[in-house]
């Protein structure tokens, strides 16, 4: 029959003259600290604090939009009017660099789906999210730039597969940094954009697209500028 033999590691012998419940401290330091830097964020993750307060309009030109756009239940919701009109809801301040994230979800009713974005810069670049009204397609997560719509290099490609079904949340985060443009999908990177051409400081605008007749939800609206 095999005996079992116990393996034993010789300490350090600069720790031979240390009481055993003081090395039980140093271990349980250390491995602390091991896991504080497992767990801490990077150092140059930005703080990020609500834009939306989750109660009113507060930080976003509300006179403009209440027509197209209400609270309900810490829920920020957009629709258009009975005539169809859109509406873009506008913070208050201007930007230029700055990360923002968001859940966002919507369930088109009509054929032509539902057409939203969220607009930066000047002159203005999108991030779209939804049916293209120009492609009829759904460009989530791509970014616009007006002519010539969305170039290649900025289409999310496999937002599909990254994003849950349509009328589920969905969470966005959205970068505009320097001349780059980024996108991420329930965690997963989705698009990034380069071009200097964007590079005035504007409002932050949420987009309700006029002639369709849509609805959107966005909650947990998260904010932090880039310095």
């Amino acid at each position: 029959m095999l005996r079992k033999t116990q393996t034993h590691f010789p300490l350090p012998p600069e720790t031979a003259n240390i009481p055993s419940m003081k090395l039980r401290s140093l271990a349980l330091t250390l491995l602390l600290s091991l896991a504080a830097v497992v767990v801490s964020p990077a150092a140059d993750e930005p703080k990020l604090e609500p834009l939306f307060n989750g109660k009113d309009l507060t930080n976003f030109k509300a006179e403009e939009s209440k027509e197209f756009w209400r609270v309900e239940d810490g829920i920020l919701i957009g629709e258009n009017n009975a005539e169809g009109k859109g509406n873009y809801l506008w913070t208050e301040k201007d930007y230029h660099d700055f990360v923002m994230e968001f859940d966002v979800r919507w369930k088109g009713t009509t054929p032509r789906g539902v057409d939203t974005g969220i607009e930066m810069r000047k002159p203005s670049i999108q991030c779209q999210l939804g049916i293209s009204g120009s492609l009829k397609v759904d460009m989530s997560g791509s970014w616009y730039v007006g002519k010539p719509g969305y170039p290649e290099a900025g289409q999310a490609k496999e937002a599909k597969t990254l994003m849950h079904p349509e009328g589920e949340w969905n969470h966005f985060r959205v970068q505009a940094k320097g001349d780059t443009f980024t996108c991420w999908i329930n965690g997963q990177k989705a698009s990034e954009y380069t071009d200097p051409k964007f590079s005035g400081a504007a409002p932050i605008g949420l987009q309700i697209h006029p002639k369709v007749v849509m609805k959107c939800e966005y909650r947990n609206i998260m904010f932090a500028e880039l310095k």
